[in-house]
Order: structure tokens, then sequence, then C-alpha cells
């Protein structure tokens, strides 16, 4: 059985929160006074704080029947970051040439979907492994393909395959999407409040990004 569910914590409450990305670099302090700096990881792993959006009983509960059904930290879910949940840039719509996702070679017809974010010559390329059913744009050479028809996609893993068979070479492949996050919470206990009649607050629910 998989360890994550494909449901999708209540945005209602995650768009009140807070947390982003985090980098881990492990820092060397040399003798002469300079730094080695190196990073473990390839890509960013993603916290939230999940408390600041309870702001009722209904959220409360909310959040308690959310917690019960994942078995705390035991299954995945996936969550909507409001900062940052779109290819496009911005407050720009989506388009199905927002990110490039591949060049055809031939051979290949299975394309991962990503984001590119830059700065100045600076690139990096975060992997898609969780696009919204029914957001998903996918052109080829600039021109439009079918979903079911040119291409299937797959919603739990962030894939895109074309049925007719590969690309031609040089052929570029791009998409537009909305995204999730696969998360966890990060915490084996929720602490529970009631502050006022009919009100309640969860000071602190941490939640994860995981790798999936």
């Amino acid at each position: 059985m998989s360890n994550f569910h494909e449901t999708r914590f209540p945005v209602s409450i995650s768009f009140a929160s807070s947390g982003g990305p985090e980098r881990r670099t492990e820092i060397v302090s040399l003798a002469s006074g300079a730094e080695e700096r190196n990073s473990p990881w390839q890509h960013a792993r993603r916290r939230y704080d999940a408390g600041l959006g309870v702001q009722s009983m209904d959220d409360l509960q909310a959040v308690i029947a959310f917690f019960e059904a994942r078995r705390g930290q035991l299954y995945g879910f996936r969550w909507k970051d409001i900062t940052d949940c779109s290819s496009a840039m911005g407050s720009a719509l989506l388009t199905a040439e927002d990110q490039q996702i591949g060049v055809g070679d031939g051979a290949t017809s299975v394309f991962l979907l990503s984001k590119t974010y830059e700065n100045g010559p600076y690139v990096y390329t975060r992997p898609i492994t969780k696009p919204v059913q029914g957001s998903l744009m996918v052109a080829m050479d600039g021109n439009l393909q079918q979903e079911g028809v040119d291409y299937t996609a797959d919603y739990v893993l962030g894939t895109v395959t074309f049925v007719a068979g590969a690309p031609i070479s040089g052929a570029l492949i791009t998409a537009g999407f909305e995204f999730d996050v696969p998360v966890r919470f990060d915490t084996p206990f929720l602490n529970i409040t009631i502050e006022a009649f009919n009100a309640g607050a969860v000071p602190s629910v941490p939640i994860i990004e995981v790798r999936v």
C-alpha cells in the first residue's frame, strides 16, 4: 500500500499558513578565516506551519480529521503553496509554453514536469511530481497537444507520455500547469488549546515536504 494519499490539505487553512523552501548547506571555517561551502541536497525541501491558518472551530475540526485520516505522520498528502503553485511566473496566466520540459531525440517519449527558476545567469530546475488534475497544457514546437489523444499524463508522478511515439529530434516540448507539494505532518501529535467558547486553536502544525 502506498504511504501517500492523493488528497489535498484544506486550502482555506493552508492559504493563511507560513513557510517556504529550506536549503541545507555545510559550512567549514578554515584556519585562514575563509569558508568552504557545500550542499548535500540537490533540491530544496519546503517546510510549512498550518497553525496560523486555524481561525475557527470548523478549521480546528478539519485539521483534526485530516490528521487522523493520515494516521499522523504515516501518510503523505498534497499541499497547495499559495506563493508558488503555478508554472507561470508571478501573476501571469498559464500557457502551454511556460516551462520547457524536454527536447525530442527521436527515442524518448516520456518527459518529467519541471519548473525552472532563473536569476541572471543562474538557473535551478525543480522537478514537479504533483501536477493538479485538469490544469495541464502541453505543446510541441508551440503547437498545443490534446491530452488523451497526443499524450497521457500521470498526475501521481508528474510525467507526460506521448502516445504516438517519441517526438522527433529537436522538437521543443513545453508545458503549463498548476501543482501541489508532496508533504506530511512533521509532528506525532496536535497540541490543541480551547481559547474561548466555540473557539479553538492549534499553535503549531508543522508540515514538511517529502520526496516521492
